[in-house]
């Protein structure tokens, strides 16, 4: 449910955001240079909260954000707003500083301030100038990546350290390890042959797991089982939804809350990652909601990845909404199942049965929720499948507020053409109306959101 206060507050909340305007840096675009004139056919560019729907964002998603993060709709408006003009301002300096990149992130109660680190000191300047809080650091955040892609090989070959996980951490510029047993994670990572100067090593209380309930309840049931819907998506005229793969294998059959006939799993992954995708029958209809507090419907507008330090919110069948922030993309955690990587780690909570719900970040979809440790009472961390990857993988189209009634479906990932439906990583290059545009955030392109018009997610080349 929208409030009806929601889009004035939103766009004053967008003119406040000073600290995060992009300034001009040496051979990039900058929003302030890439203008439509009067009789461009374009329409006006937005910035970046308003092409991601700051302005829509649910009554149930602020209520969730008073309640676990402490903030009152005026602090969490200005947060979504300052985090979506952010990931546009990392994505541009991302580029510009090439190899030296070392990460970026937000911080603050309203997340006011974004840091970016570069190990070259003589990028600094540039850093600011753009808005950012600049840090040198010595490692850059491909080497970072490389040493963790020797654990995850490593993983493969050998069983990983019990109750561990691994992830860049861009904040300390390490690859951070945590395990039950520090010595066995320090012989693991000797073994992997990672540059043991990038990998930290701590003891955790952890004991992640995947977080099904073999006890029933609500949402969505397989066998004795039950799991929660993450997104409603389309498969050509095919309708369903994302979930966990650790949820069912492909034929399991699925009803739905009521325990009315669903439909069945048409593909299934885990470990190794988590992801799985559901076709209904016909008696089923995708719609662009996740259920909110309450049963509000909270509208899903995209998919753009929000940045380490970010708010984000979960829905699940047996805890219903919390929220928390992200600590770390690009995690790999150990189950007892075995390891699953690609999967962020967050603050928020969760329980058994909560497994394969919704992660959303203002209106944006981030992910299917896989495992974790703790609960609703005390607190806990919690992993989610970035739904990016998924939707890439098995071909399917997230189901946006924002989109018309026609399904554009999948576009090809080789793709150099922009095209509604495929999913762009981050730095991925392509050309619209003859022009190249580069990616500046990660999302599943969608009517609406052409690289002309969007410069919160493209600049030109």
């Amino acid at each position: 449910m929208r409030h009806r206060h929601a889009r004035t507050s939103a766009c004053a909340v967008i003119a406040a955001v000073g600290a995060l305007v992009l300034t001009a840096l040496p051979g990039s675009a900058t929003a302030q240079t890439v203008r439509a004139d009067s009789t461009s056919p374009q329409a006006p560019h937005r910035s970046a909260a308003e092409t991601l729907s700051v302005d829509a964002t649910s009554d149930a998603v602020f209520q969730a954000m008073k309640r676990d993060l402490g903030l009152d709709r005026a602090q969490a408006e200005r947060r979504l707003a300052n985090e979506a003009e952010a990931g546009a301002v990392a994505g541009r300096l991302h580029n510009a500083l090439g190899t030296s990149f070392a990460g970026a992130w937000v911080s603050g109660t309203e997340s006011a301030t974004l840091t970016v680190a570069t190990t070259d000191a003589a990028r600094l300047a540039a850093v600011r100038a753009a808005g950012a809080r600049a840090v040198h650091v010595p490692h850059s955040l491909a080497q970072l990546d490389a040493a963790k892609d020797k654990l995850d090989r490593a993983s493969a070959r050998r069983a990983a350290p019990e109750a561990s996980s691994w992830a860049v951490d861009v904040r300390t510029n390490t690859v951070r390890l945590r395990a039950a047993d520090p010595a066995a994670a320090r012989s693991f990572v000797a073994a992997s042959g990672a540059d043991r100067g990038l990998v930290s090593v701590g003891a955790t209380a952890e004991r992640p797991r995947p977080l099904y309930d073999i006890r029933g309840g609500d949402a969505y049931y397989m066998g004795g089982g039950r799991c929660s819907v993450g997104f409603a998506i389309t498969r050509g005229t095919q309708q369903g939804f994302a979930t966990a793969g650790h949820c069912g294998r492909a034929g399991t059959s699925t009803t739905g809350y009521n325990q009315a006939a669903q439909g069945s799993f048409q593909a299934s992954t885990f470990p190794g990652r988590d992801t799985a995708w559901v076709a209904t029958n016909s008696s089923w209809t995708s719609t662009p909601y996740v259920k909110g507090q309450g049963g509000q419907n909270v509208r899903v507008a995209g998919s753009t990845q929000a940045a380490v330090g970010a708010s984000i919110c979960r829905s699940g069948s047996t805890t219903g909404w919390h929220c928390g922030t992200v600590q770390q993309h690009n995690t790999s955690v150990t189950y007892p199942q075995g390891t699953v990587s690609g999967v962020t780690r967050t603050s928020v909570c969760a329980e058994p049965g909560d497994s394969g719900g919704s992660f959303i970040s203002g209106s944006q979809a981030q992910g299917v929720t896989s495992g974790g440790s703790g609960n609703c009472r005390s607190g806990g961390t919690t992993y989610y499948q970035p739904i990016n990857p998924l939707l890439q993988g098995y071909g399917l189209t997230l189901k946006t507020g924002t989109s018309g009634s026609e399904d554009p479906g999948p576009g090809q990932p080789g793709e150099t053409t922009w095209a509604a439906g495929t999913v762009y990583e981050a730095g991925t290059q392509v050309t619209y109306d003859g022009t190249t545009y580069r990616c500046l955030q990660g999302h599943q392109a969608q009517p609406g959101w052409e690289p002309a018009n969007t410069p919160s997610l493209w600049e030109q080349v």
